[in-house]
């Protein structure tokens, strides 16, 4: 992995103890939008996390693929994601 790795654990972490927040908050029938909350901040949390790998895989992985002519395969992988991503 070629992003800053530090940076994408601290992240991860943080979203983990989001989710043992969220598991405690449904455990004591808190409010449903308290509970809506927490889970769009976490899911901010990951998608900034992912945001992280992606920038890195196309400054470094992407960018050499296209420089050693494998422009198709990452071109593929990349459109892969992004059909993930909008669903």
């Amino acid at each position: 992995m070629k992003a800053d790795k530090d940076k994408i654990l601290l992240l991860l972490k943080t979203a983990r103890g989001q989710l043992d927040g969220l598991l405690k908050m449904v455990e004591n029938d808190r409010y449903c939008m308290d509970i809506s909350n927490q889970l769009l901040a976490t899911q901010a949390v990951l998608k900034k996390a992912n945001r992280e790998v992606v920038q890195a895989h196309l400054g470094s992985c992407v960018r050499e693929a296209f420089e050693t002519g494998r422009e198709e395969e990452k071109i593929t992988e990349i459109m892969d994601l992004l059909d993930k991503m909008a669903k």
